[in-house]
């Protein structure tokens, strides 16, 4: 079968990247196949608050009129980013260089999620940010003259490293972020794509103040994210199956990496660029796995996935052990205790650990009510739990939260299960 290229949204982090370095380009973005998720949908908002018109040509098309650096307008209100860690994280960092004050708000979820993780080196570039606890939403952000600085960041984050970025943009000088371990890069693309002195060496990035980006025509891939639950089902009880052009950066493709050690047939098709992102279609063959180590290093590049690569290795021959995973405490929800807890339910042999957990496999898995916590991420992979247990019937509570990053995950589902997708 074949997963058409509309079945899956564009990629919510390139999305979010788009609208962004739109807004403040000079000249017009054309984005196409932007991803319609809840998430996007609130960066979309904040930057319309902030004065910056955005076209709705098409449902996934967008036109966004950039104002260039110093074009936002102070917004009337509080700035709503919902339940977007990345447009709180990314704004901050454009906002802190503004002529003006203004308040970043959220949901109740994202008002619990850690923000010191930026508040430090936003401050040690000058700028006046407070939190609550100095820590948590909502963020408070005095328009102010920025200065670049060189960051040893003490996490893998991509959005400390774009809010940086951002930021930098704002500053006289060069400002140099390293990593212990890469990040995604789309920033850094998506920056350079549109015009801007970026210098890459090893795990650093530099950004060059004051450099001016262009508008031009983005197109966003599919986001491998979402292609991920369609990736595992395929190997766990589909035949072959296809997923057309998916975004496949180096630095997002760790589930591939570990599904094809855990043994699945995965292979990249059609190999090709489009707007300075690698992209390709994803062929996937149904297979027995079988249990590996993934230890901290790997992390990075899937720590979105992890909850569906656990429920793949509850199927998988032997022990499957997830080690330096803990930044997923601190999600939409505490996602190691969350998805160690509901697959326990279903019969799962999983071990919860404080930075991952340890997995015995294989296990039948029970169809039994479990609970999504209203995280989008946990709803998804426990849809892939319920299609490989023994009646392949879901009972997940507030599943509709699949909204915020995938849109109609679960129509797109059930043609998969019932083997409708085009071919």
């Amino acid at each position: 079968m074949i997963i058409k290229r509309a079945e899956i949204p564009g990629d919510k982090s390139i999305s979010h990247r788009a609208l962004i370095l739109g807004a403040i380009a000079e000249g017009d973005t054309r984005i196409k196949n932007f991803s319609n998720s809840g998430d996007c949908r609130s960066t979309f908002n904040v930057l319309k608050e902030l004065g910056v018109n955005v076209a709705e040509k098409a449902p996934s098309e967008l036109v966004v009129r950039g104002v260039g650096l110093r074009g936002f307008k102070k917004p009337g209100k509080d700035l709503y980013a919902g339940n977007s860690g990345t447009t709180m994280r990314l704004m901050s960092g454009a906002l802190a260089g503004q002529a003006f004050d203004s308040v970043v708000t959220g949901d109740a979820s994202l008002s619990k999620r850690p923000m010191k993780r930026v508040l430090i080196p936003l401050r040690e570039m000058n700028a006046e940010i407070e939190g609550v606890e100095d820590n948590y939403p909502p963020l408070r952000i005095r328009g102010s003259k920025l200065h670049s600085i060189d960051y040893d960041s003490p996490v893998a984050s991509a959005q400390v490293k774009s809010c940086l970025m951002l930021a930098g943009l704002y500053a006289e000088g060069e400002t140099t972020v390293t990593e212990p371990v890469k990040s995604r890069d789309h920033t850094e693309r998506m920056m350079k794509y549109m015009g801007a002195e970026i210098k890459e060496e090893g795990l650093k990035v530099t950004v060059n103040g004051g450099s001016k980006l262009q508008g031009r025509e983005i197109e966003v891939p599919g986001d491998i994210s979402s292609a991920a639950y369609f990736i595992v089902a395929a190997l766990l009880k589909g035949g072959e199956t296809e997923i057309e052009c998916v975004g496949v950066n180096n630095t997002r493709t760790g589930i591939i990496n570990v599904l094809k050690k855990m043994g699945g047939k995965i292979e990249f098709k059609n190999p090709r660029s489009i707007s300075n992102e690698p992209v390709a279609d994803i062929h996937v063959e149904k297979g027995q796995l079988r249990g590996i180590e993934i230890i901290g290093e790997d992390i990075p590049g899937m720590i979105d996935e992890i909850p569906v690569i656990a429920v793949a290795a509850t199927q998988a021959e032997g022990k499957t052990v997830i080690s330096g995973a803990r930044e997923l405490r601190v999600k939409e929800t505490d996602r190691i205790k969350a998805i160690c807890s509901e697959l326990a339910k279903m019969g799962a042999k999983i071990q919860e650990k404080e930075d991952g957990m340890i997995i015995e496999g294989p296990t039948p898995l029970k169809p039994v009510e479990v609970n999504s916590y209203g995280d989008h991420r946990m709803a998804m992979a426990l849809s892939i739990a319920c299609l490989v247990s023994e009646s392949g019937t879901d009972k997940i509570i507030n599943k509709e939260c699949c909204e915020i990053s995938f849109p109609g995950f679960f129509n797109v589902f059930s043609r998969f299960k019932s083997n409708e997708v085009e071919a």
